[in-house]
């Protein structure tokens, strides 16, 4: 493991805690206090930390030459029934998240392109547009227990509430085969955003 692998999880970890510091403040904002009341609007970062999915996984896929990086914080909790409309509620408390990340990879491209660091301050900034690229693309994705499937479940009917209960039901597989045969879809995407910002 090297100085650049290091980096990078730092950024994932740095870049997760914001994203799930938005859904909290945004739920706040709306009405919601359960996540202010559990500590969770917190930037420290063990409050937000989930040593298996931020740290040891991160970590594990990098030590093994993964293609690919998966990591994840302890969502934040929050209860769309506190909120003047639920489900329109639910959006924008999920979208929170991945707006927060684009915000930080421009942040990331703006002070970038100012050429005022060294090429270990300027490979942390590519690592962070590169990176929150990905989380903000990633976490759009409609499938539980991603931010976008909060999108997809305010646009589907009641009536086909069968469709919400599928999806929470397999959820796991469901990202797991998204993740092995579904990123392909995602990655030029990601790619072409993060070009445009580096």
């Amino acid at each position: 493991m090297n100085i650049q692998d290091i980096i990078f999880v730092l950024v994932l970890i740095i870049s997760i805690i914001l994203h799930e510091v938005a859904h909290g403040y945004m739920a706040d904002r709306l009405g919601d206090p359960t996540a202010r009341l559990k500590g969770r609007l917190s930037l420290n970062p063990m409050v937000h930390i989930d040593w298996i999915g931020s740290v040891i996984l991160p970590l594990f896929l990098i030590i093994s030459g993964s293609p690919f990086l998966l990591g994840w914080a302890k969502p934040v909790p929050f209860n769309p029934y506190n909120m003047k409309n639920p489900r329109w509620g639910a959006v924008l408390v999920a979208i929170a998240g991945p707006i927060t990340n684009i915000i930080l990879a421009i942040i990331g491209s703006l002070v970038l392109h100012m050429n005022i660091f060294t090429s270990g301050g300027n490979y942390f900034l590519m690592s962070l547009i590169v990176t929150n690229i990905a989380l903000a693309i990633f976490n759009l994705v409609p499938v539980p227990p991603l931010d976008g499937h909060h999108i997809l479940f305010a646009l589907i009917p009641n009536q086909f509430n069968h469709i919400k209960h599928f999806l929470r039901k397999y959820s796991f597989i469901l990202l797991i085969i998204f993740v092995i045969f579904g990123w392909q879809l995602i990655e030029p995407i990601i790619f072409y955003l993060a070009d445009i910002l580096l």
